[in-house]
Formats: C-alpha cells, sequence, structure tokens
C-alpha cells in the first residue's frame, strides 16, 4: 500500500509493509524533513578537521545519518551541551590552537564527556576522560588530594600532546581522533590487518565506528542549532565567570578555612577548582599550585 505524506513542503513517498512504514527518502529531501516534531537538517558536505568526509558512501552517509538522528532528537541532553559550551570552549579553543590542533577537536570532548567532570565505569576522568596511567604519563598530577584530569586547561593541553602524537603516527586527524577511542596501537593494528589507511574504510569495532560519526554530528548541530530545532536564547547559556588567581605553595590543611579567607565557601572552592579532590591540600615538596577565586 501507498501513501503520501507532505512534511515542510517536501513530498515523500511511505511504504505501508505489515504495519511498519518504511520512508523513501532521498539526500536531498532530508535537508527539511521533520522527525517527531524535530527539525531534521541534513548537509550536503561535512569535514572533520579540513578531511572530507565522503558522504557519496554509502554506509558513512548512513552512519552519519544514525548519529544526526540521535543527538537531534536527544534534545535535554543536546539543549544541555549547547548551554555548557559557551563556558567550556573559551577555555578549550585557544589551548588547541596553540598547540596547532584543529578546532573541531573540541567536538571530541563533547561527545567523550557532554563537558562535564565526568566519571566513566572503567575509570576515565574529566572532560577528556582520561584513565590514570594515561594521564600521569601526558604531566598531570594524580593521587588523593590533587586529580588534574579534573582540570579543563591542563587535561586539554595532555589531549593536545596526545593527538599530536596520534597524527604524526597516522597521518590523518581523523584517524587522530578515532584512536583517542581505540587506542593507537588497536587502529594500528586493524590498518595492518585490513590493509586500507582510511578512517572511512576501515571496519572497526561498533563504539570506534561510531566514534568519529558522533564527533561530526555534534559539530553539525552545535555550528547551526537553529536548523535542528534548537533555539536557546542568549542569556539562558552557562556564563563563564572571571575568575582571581592564588599561589599556592605549602599544605593547606583545611580547604574551608582557605575558601572563607577568600569570601567565599567551600563548595564554590570546589566548583571552581574541581581538581582539588580532598578536604586538604597535602604539599610537602611545596610545589606550586594555582586556585581560582571567582571574583
Amino acid at each position: 500500500m501507498m501513501n503520501w505524506i507532505k512534511k515542510a513542503g517536501i513530498i515523500s513517498s511511505i511504504i505501508v509493509v505489515s504495519g511498519i512504514s518504511i520512508f523513501a527518502i532521498s539526500n536531498e529531501n532530508k535537508n527539511k524533513i521533520m522527525h517527531e516534531g524535530t527539525a531534521y537538517y541534513f548537509p550536503t558536505a561535512v569535514d572533520f578537521a579540513g578531511e572530507n568526509t565522503p558522504l557519496n558512501i554509502a554506509d558513512v552517509n548512513e552512519r552519519f545519518d544514525r548519529e544526526l538522528l540521535v543527538n537531534a532528537n536527544l534534545h535535554a541532553s543536546t539543549t544541555l551541551i549547547l548551554k555548557r559550551a559557551n563556558r567550556a570552549f573559551p577555555i578549550i579553543e585557544p589551548i588547541l590552537k596553540k598547540n596547532g590542533v584543529p578546532d573541531d577537536f573540541k567536538y571530541l570532548a563533547v561527545i567523550e564527556s557532554a563537558l562535564l567532570n565526568a566519571v566513566s565505569g572503567s575509570g576515565a576522568k574529566g572532560v577528556w576522560q582520561f584513565m590514570p596511567e594515561t594521564a600521569k604519563e601526558k604531566g598531570m598530577e594524580v593521587n588523593d588530594c590533587v586529580d588534574e584530569r579534573y582540570h579543563l586547561e591542563k587535561s586539554t593541553e595532555a589531549a593536545c600532546k596526545y593527538l599530536l602524537a596520534a597524527k604524526e603516527k597516522f597521518g590523518s586527524w581523523t584517524l587522530a581522533a578515532a584512536s583517542y577511542n581505540g587506542g593507537m596501537t588497536g587502529v594500528n593494528k586493524q590498518i595492518d590487518i585490513q590493509k586500507v589507511s582510511n578512517y572511512y574504510d576501515l571496519l572497526l569495532n561498533d563504539e570506534t565506528s561510531r566514534y568519529v560519526f558522533r564527533i561530526l554530528a555534534l559539530k553539525e548541530i552545535m555550528k547551526n542549532p537553529e536548523k535542528f530545532g534548537f533555539d536557546i536564547p542568549k542569556q539562558e547559556l552557562y556564563e563563564l565567570f572571571p575568575t582571581r588567581k592564588i599561589e599556592i605553595d605549602s599544605t593547606v590543611n583545611n580547604l574551608a578555612d582557605l575558601a572563607i579567607s577568600q569570601g567565599i565557601n567551600y563548595k564554590i572552592l570546589k566548583i571552581y577548582n574541581p581538581w582539588l579532590r580532598d578536604s586538604k591540600l597535602e604539599n610537602k615538596n611545596r610545589k606550586k599550585y594555582c586556585i581560582e577565586i571567582p571574583l
């Protein structure tokens, strides 16, 4: 049985088989179709870090389509990400630029953690989701009192170190991004087995196979939120408040006392310095720590 619908000025056929509707929609017609009330826009071309995504390949097109649909319809989650980006991106972007890492990698942080100091079941932590040993290898301090995986500036610097090394190894920013999920060893093993060196030609595990497409989808939605039904007034975006920095080079036995001495409370101190993981700061080696105090 063949029916017809008209959505957003586009006529598309619906084939109904055993009560199941199968939409027959061309790529050109995806641009303005409504899915369950959410505007759905399908771009004609996308790239990651200047490297073209071959949407002319059927499975590549479908995998990108899947991630666009999923994230455009996760309305609450994607709205929160858009709000948090207003606060996080001004910190992340200049660090990426300084290190020569393409700006698109800020969307990798988005899919890793939704721009929260998240904790995974495997023990990865922070916005960039570092495991403890990898964090230490990249120069971050990780112990009971201090965990710099929760320090956005320092963890972004560490992510840059990883990504630059991955780019040097693979010669591709797309593969560097994939290796952030699948590991350099794991991705390289599949390149050797399959004898191809392009992410879009590789057959990888489900998570790594979806990984770059999730980045591309969030990039597209966050750059063009209105096209996907997200219209957030500027005043509702989360703000990056100015801070002043104080330097500590000794042990602090009670961080609540330190907070009060700076005109704030313990909760605010921890919100602005989430890398402080205890109620005290042990510092036997007199290391210099920079603590942020909101103005």
